[in-house]
């Protein structure tokens, strides 16, 4: 009884358990719960491990080999056959050791270390894909959650003027219509406030796959989005240059050439011959009365099958380079294109905050007022109130456009900027 006691009286002391926090309320709790747990990434990362481990045993000698040969095992017919190495004719044992031409393992081994270094820049574009897609979905339920928020103010603002309309229907200033058409934009919102609750739950699951979490786990509210850097960090200039070093994909490509340039080398290589060399102790009854060194060597006859050889490895040298000069085209024309869609956005954001909204806020309060005095009619101040929402709306997705932006951006130069 004692002893439990005292455990509770610890447990007491040492407070509450802290539960880790949910992830969810910004990018950087997505991010590393998604390195910790994404089963993508650590496939990715193994095969980079694998592929690492490949390049030692690509520049080492081949195994030695040993052969026994016993002759004479029945001495002339004069015994029975017999395996003992000493009751035989004489038996010789042979070292055997196969020697690559000079050159040839380090060019393996080079040409390992870079399918490595590739498989390394697989790796890392596995992740920014990752990141991309945590980073899209967060500023996507973060739009969502605030489209949320906007639809219920605007809901319980449609039951403020359904209750206006009824008031003045009550009173013989309106028709009935107005009050029978704030129920049916009451309706409208409600319907809309559903399919935005059904977009969330799906949007939901899916970032809970990316996290290797069930489908229905619990995810914080997004609260916040990512900084936006200082312009002076978006120049075109800088970006390419930032793309050129660190984008995994033109890493890989290098790495792919430089593997294909050590092929093709290795392949010219095989006009000269491999080696092979033994030492032979021959043994006659219990003793070893002879040594024998052998050479051995292949002799490169066949000019028409290695030369077709050496031409493949000349085209794969070229296609690699060409490949990757039509990657870092590809990206950097990408790059331009998420620039002036950023810049797009932008515009579009500081417009509708600066000059959309506060003319649909005042046109809603002159429709409001106007109707209270029996001067606009209710179709009117509805419209006023949709072009209200609109502005909002409008400005939920241009900002959120911003942060899909920058995410394709930060994928491509490789880092986040």
């Amino acid at each position: 009884m004692r002893p439990l006691i005292l455990a509770l009286l610890a447990a007491v002391l040492a407070g509450p358990v802290r539960a880790d926090p949910l992830p969810g309320a910004s990018v950087d709790s997505l991010l590393a719960a998604a390195r910790q747990a994404s089963p993508e990434l650590r496939m990715a990362r193994l095969e980079a491990e694998a592929a690492a481990e490949r390049v030692l045993p690509a520049g080492a000698l081949p195994d030695p080999m040993v052969r026994l040969e016993l002759e004479n095992i029945t001495r002339n017919g004069s015994r029975s056959p017999t395996l003992a190495p000493g009751q035989v004719g004489d038996t010789q044992y042979t070292l055997i050791q196969p020697l690559p031409y000079w050159g040839k393992r380090d060019l393996k081994r080079e040409q390992a270390a870079a399918e490595a270094e590739a498989a390394r820049g697989q790796a890392g574009d596995t992740w920014l894909a990752l990141a991309t897609r945590i980073k899209l979905l967060h500023a996507q339920r973060w739009q969502t959650h605030q489209a949320l928020d906007l639809t219920r103010q605007n809901l319980d603002l449609t039951a403020r003027l359904a209750r206006i309309a009824q008031a003045r229907y009550a009173g013989g200033l309106a028709p009935q219509q107005d009050a029978i058409r704030a129920q049916v934009e009451r309706t409208n919102l409600e319907a809309e406030l559903l399919a935005m609750e059904s977009e969330r739950h799906h949007q939901m699951a899916y970032l809970n796959t990316l996290l290797a979490r069930p489908a229905d786990a619990p995810l914080a509210e997004p609260t916040v989005l990512r900084p936006e850097p200082e312009p002076a960090r978006l120049d075109p200039a800088a970006l390419a240059g930032r793309l050129a070093e660190r984008n995994p994909l033109l890493a890989t490509e290098a790495a792919l050439l430089t593997a294909a340039e050590k092929g093709r080398d290795l392949t010219y290589r095989n006009r000269y011959p491999d080696f092979t060399v033994g030492v032979s102790p021959m043994q006659v009854g219990s003793r070893v009365d002879a040594w024998n060194l052998m050479l051995e060597m292949n002799i490169p006859l066949q000019q028409n099958s290695r030369q077709s050889q050496e031409r493949e490895a000349e085209r794969r040298v070229e296609a690699a380079q060409a490949r990757r000069e039509a990657l870092g085209h590809r990206l950097v024309g990408e790059v331009s294109a998420a620039l002036a869609e950023l810049e797009a956005a932008r515009a579009t954001a500081t417009l509708t905050a600066t000059r959309l909204l506060p003319q649909a806020e005042l046109g809603f309060k002159a429709a409001l007022a106007g109707y209270e005095t029996g001067q606009v009619d209710f179709a009117t101040l509805l419209e006023a109130q949709k072009q209200i929402r609109n502005a909002r709306l409008a400005l939920l997705r241009a900002q959120t456009a911003r942060q899909i932006r920058l995410a394709e951006i930060e994928r491509l130069i490789g880092e986040d900027l």
